[in-house]
């Protein structure tokens, strides 16, 4: 079995255009939902010590005199009730911590950039979010302070933000394990189902080789009753069809060197006959009958096999006229009249006075004729009948021949007019005279209908559509 490449196989294409997209897709919704999830927690932490310090300003503003100003701040830093989650921390104007609401008073300075960033904000306040050197990730809310607390220039309110960044983290392995889980899945089921397609279109791909190469015995496995197994249907199908005709071509080809050896044998035997013969008429008369009759089998084979090249090629042509289709017929029945009676075969001629015309070619509807009761006779045992009737009905020209030959078989009787097919392989010609008949017929929009049963002979039934009145 070949081996594909993988830049040139559906399951590539398919992971790269499908299964590439959905990882991509996942990647980009993991990072929103954690961008979400992230937003959302800081700005419900930013508005937690929004409100926390709203209610302390809302507080220190009943005090009036510098001296209450800051006592009040004092007392509310150090009886802050919420330490274990915030710490509240008083700022001098340089950005030292002066109280704090833990007891410890640190000697270095917060930061000036928290007081920079509140003094030029429109509410006189400003948040940062930083990381301190011990690796403690917090978030800081810092309100200017009026004029009366003098130290005190502004209160910071703090709270660690290590729980949100653990939230996250777990919300991240989460939806990770999530995304991966639907990737294993995605890539489960996918590959079950491109394996399910690519398995049979590999196997039809070899199996289609040896068609090329003329194996027809092999037939494509169905699996499923989905659209492939529709396809492997249609291809089994094609395969018989094409093994059939490859067997008919074959046999034609056998035919038709058989049918070309014999008149070739008669003629170059009476050829030789007649270059070495002494002053005998008759016995010369006799052999040009041989050689005549013989050449003509051989022109009117040849003929029958460029018409059905022609039909092939669409380049068979009709040369339509207004055409009384008796005068055709008569002169096909006068043609084999003699014939027949030689082998003992009766023709019954049943001729009306006349026939609406047809727009046909007269050629060729004669030599549709011909064809027909060439089968009819050659069919026919000594002593049977051969019966031709014409008629006229519901705006056709109908011609029915009959025999009381051989017959054919239900089994043969829907190929008999299939290219290369014979029913019997016994009696002469190439097997395509059906077939060009048949699509002359179908050109000039008519219908050959056969009907057949063995041992009582065949009625062919040739319908003509008549030429409509002016």
């Amino acid at each position: 079995m070949q081996k594909w490449g993988f830049k040139r196989s559906i399951t590539a294409r398919w992971a790269v255009n499908t299964l590439g997209l959905v990882v991509v897709i996942l990647i980009l919704a993991v990072i929103l939902i954690l961008n979400v999830a992230r937003n959302y927690y800081e700005s419900a932490a930013e508005q937690y010590l929004v409100s926390r310090m709203d209610t302390i300003s809302s507080s220190l503003s009943r005090f009036t005199t510098a001296s209450s100003y800051r006592s009040e701040v004092r007392n509310v830093v150090e009886r802050f009730t919420e330490k274990d989650k915030f710490e509240l921390m008083a700022l001098s104007d340089l950005g030292e911590v002066t109280l704090t609401s833990s007891g410890f008073q640190p000697s270095e300075t917060v930061s000036t950039d928290d007081l920079k960033a509140a003094a030029v904000s429109e509410d006189g306040a400003a948040f940062s979010d930083l990381v301190l050197e011990s690796g403690e990730h917090i978030l800081r809310y810092t309100v200017l302070l009026p004029g009366l607390a003098r130290e005190y220039s502004a209160m910071m309110i703090m709270t660690s933000l290590d729980a949100v960044d653990s939230q996250m983290r777990a919300m991240a392995a989460i939806l990770i394990v999530i995304a991966a889980v639907i990737v294993l899945l995605m890539l489960a089921s996918g590959l079950y189902f491109v394996k399910s397609i690519v398995i049979p279109v590999r196997q039809i791909s070899d199996i289609a080789k040896s068609y090329a190469e003329g194996d027809f015995s092999e037939r494509i496995e169905k699996r499923s009753d989905d659209e492939l197994g529709d396809l492997c249907d249609s291809i089994n199908y094609m395969a018989g069809t094409l093994e059939n005709t490859e067997k008919m071509k074959n046999e034609f080809i056998s035919s038709v060197s058989h049918e070309l050896r014999t008149p070739l044998t008669a003629i170059k035997g009476w050829g030789e006959t007649l270059s070495v013969m002494d002053n005998d008429p008759e016995t010369f008369r006799r052999g040009m009958r041989v050689i005549t009759g013989e050449t003509q089998r051989l022109s009117e084979m040849v003929e029958e096999l460029l018409d059905f090249s022609r039909i092939q090629d669409g380049r068979f042509s009709l040369n339509k006229v207004p055409t009384d289709i008796l005068a055709e017929l008569g002169d096909a029945v006068l043609i084999y009249a003699e014939r027949a009676k030689e082998l003992g075969i009766d023709i019954e001629y049943y001729e009306p006075e006349m026939l609406p015309f047809v727009n046909g070619d007269p050629a060729r509807l004669r030599q549709v004729f011909i064809n027909i009761i060439d089968n009819a006779v050659k069919y026919s045992v000594s002593g049977g009948k051969v019966s031709i009737e014409a008629y006229a009905e519901k705006g056709s020209d109908i011609v029915l021949i009959s025999d009381t030959g051989v017959g054919i078989s239900s089994e043969d009787l829907p190929k008999v007019k299939q290219k290369f097919y014979k029913a019997n392989h016994t009696q002469r010609g190439s097997g395509i005279g059906l077939a060009v008949a048949d699509e002359i017929v179908e050109m000039h929009g008519g219908k050959l209908i056969i009907n057949s049963e063995v041992g009582k002979g065949t009625t062919v039934m040739i319908t003509l559509p008549q030429m409509e009145n002016g």
